[in-house]
């Protein structure tokens, strides 16, 4: 992104837009600093008061941002959109909301030290198309609990969606009080104008989920930054593995949320042979295709595009509209487009992240192989975010746990509703770090206890040493 910037300025290529855009960054950047400032005064009370508005006007304008995203972007599912902006204010506000985020937060009496919670500052979060109303709503509720100020800079083809959702949240925050622009977004989108925006002064933090090309960018701004990846998320299915029509519901139940276009969900199935045969046809029954040897490779060239990255025009679209792209036509109710595979790489596409309702079928020999073959495609696209094993010996539910290339570990579950929180006690969230080995600075489920600054308070308890307290010689020995 960087890059790009200043190719365009050094060729004076950027245009009026860019600079109407570059302009409102720098404009919104110093009025967040301006109500940060003032917010970085509120008590606890007053932000969970403000936070609660927030939560609320997320579950008020459910339906109605859905609707905008929906139309705006055509892709995805109206009712999961729904789902998702209310899963922000019904679960994870009041999760969070227990989090201590001001003022002191740890003391340790035996060690003498007082832990005091700080805000980070401006935040400026990058919205991604596939989750354009949500996403406003979660980083909002997560930077105003530590008494943040966050800027929005929405994705072009998202930027009615996430303004919609940020003035909805904005105006409730600060009709309970908070200063005004302490939620604030662009409304010229472009690159230029992103660029500018991580680059002021006044932004402490960078905010991000997307591709690997967009956490490349945000990481090489100069700036701290939390951003998530891809997932690419493998699911292995055991010989020991119970209830193949439960498991085969429950995936596809993952992998149809929202059209696919979670990162969370799965990617490829990778069933040991013994059960190959049966889950294969509990997935049918669950409303799975598999793609013949024609329709496979028609598809695959549509999938991704020459230099590797996910094709825009797939993204979180339904088998029926994935097939018509290919060529082909599938049955009414088809749910899922299944693509037998062995390869994992650019020879094989759809061993790829692709936010939609197509996922690869591998068949293995055990769970050694599979782990190897889940842990293959993590590497190609997805290290450090999210695998999904279903069996029964604990001998590869260990082996899963210690060796899988994934910092999220879904047991005997659907991957997607798994790490959400929704089906486990995992911390729900919107945002999953892939740690260092996805390129990223955390592996938590991102909670507003990462966007604070701890000062820590450290009493002195223990006597300067002796050595030290004589007058010393007038020149240091170095040997």
């Amino acid at each position: 992104m960087q890059d790009a910037f200043h190719k365009a300025m050094s060729t004076s290529a950027v245009s009026d837009g860019d600079l109407r855009s570059m302009q409102e960054a720098r404009e919104l950047a110093a009025r967040a600093r301006e109500a940060q400032e003032r917010f970085a005064a509120f008590d606890a009370a007053a932000v969970d008061r403000i936070c609660e508005a927030i939560a609320q006007a997320s579950d008020r304008g459910a339906e109605a941002l859905a609707q905008i995203a929906y139309q705006e972007t055509r892709c995805g599912v109206y009712e999961h959109k729904v789902f998702k902006n209310r899963y922000c204010g019904a679960v994870i506000w009041p999760e969070i909301r227990r989090s201590r985020t001001i003022g002191p937060i740890d003391y340790d009496a035996k060690r003498g030290i007082v832990t005091l919670a700080e805000p980070m500052g401006v935040i400026a979060a990058l919205v991604p198309m596939t989750h354009p109303t949500a996403t406003v709503v979660f980083n909002a509720l997560i930077a105003l609990k530590g008494r943040n100020a966050v800027v929005f800079a929405p994705h072009p083809r998202s930027r009615r969606s996430s303004l919609a959702a940020s003035r909805l949240v904005a105006a409730a925050a600060e009709a309970a009080g908070a200063p005004p622009g302490i939620i604030t977004c662009m409304e010229h989108v472009s690159l230029a104008g992103t660029t500018e925006l991580m680059q002021q002064g006044a932004v402490r933090l960078i905010l991000a989920t997307g591709g690997a090309a967009m956490v490349r960018a945000v990481y090489s701004s100069g700036k701290p930054t939390i951003a998530a990846g891809p997932g690419n998320v493998p699911c292995y299915v055991d010989r020991t593995a119970q209830d193949l029509r439960t498991i085969a519901q429950g995936i596809v139940a993952s992998k149809c949320f929202d059209n696919g276009t979670p990162c969370a969900s799965e990617q490829a199935i990778i069933v040991d042979a013994p059960v190959a045969e049966r889950l294969a046809a509990e997935l049918v029954r669950s409303g799975c295709r598999f793609l013949d040897p024609q329709e496979k490779a028609a598809l695959g060239k549509r999938l991704v595009m020459p230099d590797g990255s996910m094709n825009p025009e797939v993204v979180g679209q339904g088998a029926s509209r994935l097939a018509e792209i290919g060529g082909f036509s599938v049955e009414q109710g088809t749910r899922v487009l299944l693509a037998p595979a062995r390869e994992v790489g650019k020879s094989e596409p759809y061993s790829a992240e692709i936010l939609s309702c197509v996922a690869a079928f591998y068949v293995v020999d055990g769970w050694r192989q599979g782990l190897e073959r889940c842990n293959e495609i993590l590497r190609y696209g997805g290290m450090g975010h999210t695998v999904g094993v279903y069996a029964t010996t604990q001998e590869a539910l260990t082996a899963f746990s210690l060796c899988s290339l994934a910092f999220r570990v879904v047991v005997n579950g659907p991957t997607n509703f798994g790490v959400l929180g929704a089906t486990t006690n995992l911390p729900p969230t919107l945002m999953f770090g892939g740690g260092t080995w996805g390129g990223g600075i955390t592996s938590d489920n991102l909670g507003p206890q990462h966007l604070i600054n701890r000062r820590r308070v450290a009493w002195t308890l223990r006597d300067v040493p002796a050595e030290f307290l004589g007058a010393g010689t007038a020149e240091a020995s170095c040997g």
